[in-house]
């Protein structure tokens, strides 16, 4: 496994490939300090504390041990005793690749459905809720890459995507509710920033690609994905909350600008955010304002569904880690009090902001024998809230830190 392809399968977390319709920058004023702890706004019920484990199921199959306090122990269990309120899971259309990448046959596949009833069970058994995400993929959706699943590639008619949006979500909503599995969380996609399904897209694919200005198609197809959950939520006991999901703060007002006037899409709950310190020139201190903004702006809850903060600048395998020092934040060096750190005082700023809740990206992502396309272990390892032993360390305090009282 080379650098060059750690970085450009990172680098697709956060860089637009677009030009005059492109989001812009945001401003920042280069203070890395301490992030302010601002007087809180009155947020929209009690504040969602989440992780997303969508790894967890095959770390365990592939020989990775969580453990707290030295003792050997149910990962989703550990989540939930230190305050996790939402496990969040990705669903992949027909991830059959999740398995080729292990020799030998009948290998299962990860992050397709059954692999997420199997995650959801677990979460909803030791008391989380769940947020799904459906990234409308056969593999990952960031940014820079929206690939249409391989099933949906010879679609040409903007209603047919439309129906077969809508079928799919209904339907995979459906199964779970049946199974007493429905989420209380659903996003429409991940990291939408160019929008859905335009990567590689055939000449006649219905063209969804925002940073090309074609919002009103992109809205057509995420308001199918909101009807079928809107339908399946209205006979189901959990009131499911709809999540669109943009990467950085920098992005959000003239993604969501757009889209709720030219792409006609209003009928969403949360607007969610990735904030990742590589890759955004928002600082932390400045965090706070922009949630307060973007609550001001579209009258909507505004969530962080994905961030992340070092602990170590070592390694546990020979898989290269996403994160190196330039993730680092004056003040919050990369040890577990650093992350500890760097974890509450960002977890003020959403609050102090009137954000609804904060989300760790793969916290769980210890190193083991699973694969990906690009490594064995985990590139994430120094991310964790695991030690290299797959203890949990003091950085997972965050979660259940006294906000209320400091």
């Amino acid at each position: 496994m080379t650098q060059k392809y750690i970085f450009l399968i990172i680098l697709s977390l956060s860089i637009l490939s677009c030009q005059d319709n492109s989001p812009t920058n945001g401003d920042s004023d280069g203070n890395d300090d301490h992030g302010s702890t601002p007087e809180q706004e009155e947020t929209s019920g009690d504040f969602v504390m989440g992780a997303d484990l969508s790894y967890v199921n095959q770390i365990l199959d592939k020989g990775g041990t969580y453990r707290d306090s030295g003792t050997v122990e149910n990962p989703y269990k550990i989540f939930s005793d230190y305050g996790t309120d939402v496990a969040r899971f990705r669903l992949w259309h027909d991830p059959e690749w999740t398995a080729n990448v292990y020799e030998g046959e009948d290998n299962p596949m990860y992050n397709d459905l059954a692999d997420v009833k199997r995650a959801i069970r677990q979460a909803k058994k030791h008391g989380m809720g769940v947020n799904l995400d459906f990234h409308y993929s056969d593999t990952w959706a960031d940014p820079d890459h929206q690939n249409i699943p391989e099933a949906w590639r010879d679609i040409t008619d903007l209603e047919k995507l439309k129906d077969v949006v809508y079928n799919y979500t209904k339907e995979t909503l459906q199964h779970l509710e049946g199974e007493g599995l429905m989420p209380e969380y659903v996003q429409i996609g991940n990291e939408t920033n160019c929008g859905l399904m335009y990567s590689n897209a055939p000449q006649d694919f219905p063209s969804l690609n925002v940073c090309d200005g074609h919002w009103s198609n992109t809205g057509e197809v995420i308001n199918s994905g909101i009807e079928a959950v809107r339908e399946v939520s209205s006979s189901s006991d959990v009131d499911t909350k709809i999540i669109l999901h943009i990467a950085q703060p920098e992005n959000v007002s003239w993604w969501f600008d757009n889209l709720t006037t030219t792409g006609n899409v209003t009928d969403f709950d949360i607007i969610g955010f990735s904030y990742y310190t590589p890759w955004s020139d928002v600082s932390l201190n400045q965090i706070s304002d922009h949630v307060s903004d973007f609550r001001d702006a579209f009258d909507k809850e505004v969530m962080i569904v994905e961030t992340a903060y070092p602990w170590t600048m070592d390694y546990a395998d020979d898989y290269n880690n996403q994160f190196g020092s330039n993730a680092l934040v004056d003040g919050y060096p990369a040890t577990k009090e650093g992350q500890r750190d760097f974890m509450i005082d960002l977890t003020k700023e959403v609050m102090g902001g009137g954000g609804s809740g904060l989300m760790y990206w793969e916290p769980a992502w210890i190193t083991s024998n699973m694969k990906d396309q690009w490594g064995t272990g985990s590139s994430w390892e120094n991310n964790t809230l695991f030690d290299f032993e797959g203890n949990v360390h003091q950085g997972i305090e965050y979660i259940n830190y006294d906000y209320e009282s400091n």
